[in-house]
């Protein structure tokens, strides 16, 4: 049956909202020093706590997986990246535009937030800090220009959820519009190479928005787009009801084999052999670089600004670039 609404339970997805005490994790001892519920004879199974970018940290490496969300006290991950910092105040300013009056939502005050909302953290030096500032600067001066400052979106930054028999999720849209009878999903993309329509339509956190503002607004909501700034363009996909159901399952499959990793770690914990490292490319960019022989041993770690001065001739592979950064 196509996605409607309202679903009473549509594929897995439940009709009650998520619950604050849904899923720490899984049943068992306690993970990383927090005490888990006992699974008894009976009682329903907590459900997993999931996010889109938590999910698609499983999928890019588990033991980067487990040493952010499962060990306590959490490894030390490394300081910003440059081009993390410059998504940052990107997205930072698109967020505070809308919270001006809408007669001062001009370009020239979105360039004046991205210098107010500057990270400067991860730069080579000053010069390279204040060249891409104003770069970003002039892509949201751009950008604005084409953005109608009356037509107010339905959220900037919304909090969205979604149930399922598995898991509870939580994550947060950049913009959603409302496009009259429908919504729409909008996620701002700041890095240099250009998405296409296949991003949008293989992206599991789009889908996985537009199905949880579906549900939560009880509005059809089927498109997603992807707005990149340096190029202007935007990549765009119409999902329908199906479609949205076959990503939900991608998404509970991911969170099952998520959970039975945790439930191995309640019991073993750091020696469970159930979070090898993915060693790649990715390894030289990796926050836990310094906890992980195995991603040392690939090659040198990237500098902080190592991403600003690479070429971009085609798009990255799943080798080069994590999946979080190619569809968050």
């Amino acid at each position: 049956m196509p996605l409607s609404v309202p679903p009473s339970n549509v594929g897995g997805v439940s009709e009650g909202a998520i619950g604050g005490a849904d899923g720490q994790g899984s049943g068992g001892r306690a993970l990383g020093g927090q005490g888990v519920q006992q699974q008894f004879g009976g009682m329903p199974r907590r459900l997993f706590r999931a996010s889109p970018s938590k999910l698609l940290a499983w999928v890019d490496c588990p033991r980067r997986y487990r040493m952010q969300y499962l060990d306590r006290p959490a490894p030390v991950s490394r300081p910003q990246r440059a081009h993390t910092s410059f998504g940052v105040a990107v997205h930072n300013a698109l967020r505070d535009w809308w919270d001006l009056p809408t007669a001062q939502r001009t370009s020239a005050a979105g360039a004046e937030l991205v210098r107010a909302s500057w990270i400067d953290l991860g730069f080579r030096d000053a010069d390279q800090s204040r060249e891409w500032r104003e770069l970003a600067q002039r892509q949201v001066t751009d950008y604005l220009d084409e953005v109608d400052p009356a037509t107010q979106p339905l959220g900037i930054e919304r909090t969205v959820s979604l149930k399922t028999d598995v898991f509870t999720l939580q994550g947060r849209i950049d913009r959603l519009d409302d496009r009259g009878a429908e919504l729409a999903v909008v996620d701002y993309k700041t890095s240099r190479w250009e998405p296409t329509d296949d991003d949008a339509r293989t992206s599991l956190p789009l889908a996985l928005y537009a199905a949880a503002a579906w549900k939560m607004f009880r509005r059809k909501c089927v498109r997603v787009e992807l707005h990149h700034l340096p190029s202007g363009a935007v990549a765009a996909h119409e999902h329908t009801g199906d479609s949205l159901k076959r990503k939900i399952v991608e998404a509970e499959s991911i969170a099952q084999d998520a959970r039975r990793a945790e439930e191995d770690y309640a019991e073993f914990g750091v020696d469970s052999g159930r979070f090898p490292a993915n060693v790649g490319p990715l390894c030289q960019w990796c926050d836990f670089r310094a906890h992980c022989p195995a991603g040392q041993a690939y090659g040198p770690e990237k500098s902080d600004w190592a991403a600003l001065e690479q070429p971009v001739k085609t798009p990255p592979t799943a080798a080069t670039v994590s999946s979080a950064q190619r569809f968050a």
